[in-house]
């Protein structure tokens, strides 16, 4: 959650200053002159932010799937609305540092987040419910990168100084580790207590499946014997 908050609250910042509040972030005149994208943007990343890290609580899925689905679908609006005003930003946006390179990266990763999206709502109207949460996950990790960001392009700043490659080195790293991160969780196996799981079983030893608040229904051998 860490992560969510650092550009949450660094981009609220930046739209208290454009309302005409205190100057508190370096100055920047390219959004000065056209400050709509940014505002959108923010707007649309806050949303996304947070209301998507509720997403992956398998609890609250169970719980409450009619909440999953509804806010799914406002989330799927806001994070491609955040895939296409960072990518208008790159764009249209003269003189951003980072040079041609992170300029190529940014494109990359608006058009990688967008996909992702798109892909993860394809699957899960395809009732591929793996595959939805995989690219799900992925273009969440994109979205927050910015927290990411806010250690390593310092760090890198600090190390190799503030050209453009160390620039944008540093700020394509964010986004590295975070589709590393995201790749880990996807493919890590299931833990030990999912693996360990002790099975219900009826009196005779044969596993027993749930049905329905009746209690187990009997399978294999058990079952067989009921039914002669």
């Amino acid at each position: 959650m860490a992560l969510v908050l650092i550009p949450v609250v660094a981009g609220s910042l930046r739209l208290l200053e454009l309302a005409g509040g205190p100057q508190l972030l370096p100055t920047n005149p390219r959004i000065d002159s056209s400050p709509a994208p940014v505002v959108v943007h923010v707007l649309a990343a806050a949303l996304y932010a947070f209301l998507g890290a509720f997403q992956f609580s398998a609890r609250l899925r169970r719980r409450h799937p009619g909440w999953h689905r509804r806010s799914g679908r406002i989330l799927i609006v806001a994070g491609l609305i955040v895939a296409a005003s960072g990518t208008w930003m790159t764009l249209f946006y003269p003189d951003a540092p980072g040079g041609d390179l992170l300029w190529g990266i940014r494109l990359l990763v608006g058009s990688a987040m967008a996909a992702s999206i798109v892909l993860g709502f394809t699957a899960i109207r395809r009732r591929h419910v793996a595959t939805h949460r995989a690219w799900m996950i992925r273009a969440y990790a994109l979205a927050v990168s910015a927290g990411t960001q806010a250690f390593t392009q310092p760090i890198g700043e600090t190390l190799f100084g503030t050209s453009d490659l160390s620039t944008a080195l540093s700020v394509g790293s964010g986004w590295i580790i975070n589709a590393a991160v995201a790749e880990w969780v996807i493919q890590r196996p299931a833990g030990r207590w999912a693996r360990h799981r002790r099975t219900p079983t009826t009196r005779d030893g044969d596993p027993a499946c749930p049905s329905g608040a009746t209690g187990y229904r009997v399978t294999g051998r058990a079952s067989a014997r009921r039914h002669r």
